[in-house]
């Protein structure tokens, strides 16, 4: 896997997640490597290697039917330029710190993006600032049966993922199609990032620390009935 970006997509919304801009391209200099993996994680129901075949299909449909667009690198970081000098937004994603590595590797330039946050710490923080809030967002865990499979130590973990976070907040949401602009539009910028910003205040979202796994430990948060 060369960790790069193979599927860009990036929102600008306002803070009730109203969306003024967006951006959706597969990256030329990565999707046209057939060598290239695309998001290859191992052991990954959706990203593994088996299912190379199925996310090249699924792309090139979309580039068929006009949901995506090939695009040069360079012609993202002006489009990005241009929503910098034009909006000046905060710039978030959710795992920010995984992001901002493959936009790095892939020469997709983030560093005018002075203000930022990572919006999985944020949720974190948001979903056990509040005593009832994290009771029902366990409740939904366990709905969904939203849990990672136990560690070599036995340790098992329930799920702070988006699609997670956001169907806590609206169960209507249909599962997360994992592509980019998609998941950045339609869970992270219209559903969950509203829900901080009206929630929390400015300084507990924007310095939120980085999520402790062990917060999420099933043994520590469920009793055996």
């Amino acid at each position: 896997m060369s960790g790069r970006v193979a599927d860009f997509g990036a929102v600008i919304v306002d803070k009730a997640g109203n969306v003024q801009a967006s951006c959706g391209v597969l990256l030329r200099e990565v999707y046209a490597d057939e060598n290239d993996e695309l998001f290859h994680v191992a052991k990954d129901p959706v990203f593994s290697h088996d299912r190379l075949a199925t996310r090249r299909s699924a792309y090139s449909a979309m580039l068929a039917d006009g949901r995506r667009m090939l695009a040069s690198v360079p012609a993202v970081n002006r489009w990005l330029a241009q929503a910098l000098a034009h909006y000046q937004p905060v710039l978030t994603a959710y795992n920010l710190p995984f992001d901002l590595r493959a936009c790095d590797a892939t020469g997709i330039d983030l560093e005018p993006f002075l203000e930022r946050f990572c919006m999985y710490a944020a949720a974190c923080e948001w979903i056990k600032s509040g005593p009832r809030r994290k009771r029902r967002y366990l409740e939904h865990v366990l709905a969904r049966h939203a849990f990672n499979a136990p560690t070599k130590n036995g340790n098992m973990t329930f799920h702070r993922k988006a699609d997670t976070v956001a169907s806590f907040i609206n169960p209507e949401l249909p599962p997360e199609p994992h592509t980019a602009l998609e998941d950045a539009r339609d869970y992270e910028g219209r559903v969950i990032l509203p829900r901080i910003v009206r929630d929390m205040k400015r300084s507990e979202y924007m310095e939120a620390p980085a999520p402790n796994w062990k917060d999420a430990i099933v043994s520590n948060n469920f009793r055996p009935l």
